[in-house]
């Protein structure tokens, strides 16, 4: 078992205090190591990849709460529906007719959050905030009947620029700040960002939730 359950309970104590909720990323990790946080009560879990979802989501228990938190292929939108209780990063709108469509077919509400991009990096996806303040203006979303919009979410730049990061931080909060205003709905109320290297700054800035992975179950490990 590779899950540091010292470090689970440090970080869980953390993100309570501040208010945010621990989403333990399991990409690559076995489903012995998920059932091991999942003994501590850890129910909220994201994934990055369609199909490794797919075949974990049988294996586990069905309380467990899946957040898919990777870049989503519209073609895969209708394997993860059923699945996920939160799309994290969703970053287009072809994306949102494509998971409002699966939803309507599944007579479900999919909960999502709408992708920020904030980073230096242009590999990194997302709605620059213009666009996204356009899009919530424009009463648009009001069409996707079947998804509900429940937040943002965002990645800072890969960096060991602490100031640069808490920017970009700082940046997506102020977004999140008018979008929230303009939408002014209840369930419009997380904030997605901070990871095992800057959990710390994203919590300073507010962040309602984080995604952890190596720091509770180690570096990742690819299949050559």
């Amino acid at each position: 078992m590779s899950v540091s359950l010292e470090n689970y309970v440090k970080i869980k104590d953390e993100l309570t205090k501040a208010g945010a909720l621990l989403v333990a990323v399991s990409k690559k990790k076995s489903v012995e190591d998920i059932l091991a946080l999942y003994k501590l009560v850890q129910r909220d879990f994201g994934e990055n990849y369609v199909q490794e979802l797919v075949e974990k989501q049988p294996q586990l228990p069905a309380d467990i709460r899946w957040h898919f938190i990777g870049h989503l292929q519209r073609n895969k939108v209708k394997y993860i529906s059923p699945i996920c209780s939160l799309i994290q990063g969703v970053d287009s709108l072809a994306l949102l007719d494509e998971i409002n469509k699966q939803a309507i077919r599944l007579n479900k509400v999919i909960d999502c959050l709408l992708q920020v991009h904030i980073a230096r990096e242009e590999t990194k996806f997302g709605f620059d905030e213009l666009t996204l303040l356009e899009l919530i203006q424009s009463g648009r979303l009001a069409n996707y009947t079947n998804i509900r919009l429940r937040g943002l979410m965002g990645m800072a730049s890969f960096s060991d620029d602490t100031v640069l990061i808490q920017n970009e931080f700082s940046s997506l909060k102020h977004t999140y700040n008018k979008a929230e205003a303009l939408l002014n709905t209840a369930h419009f109320d997380q904030l997605s960002m901070g990871m095992s290297s800057d959990y710390k700054l994203a919590i300073q800035q507010g962040t309602t939730m984080v995604r952890i992975g190596s720091l509770l179950f180690g570096a990742r490990v690819y299949n050559k």
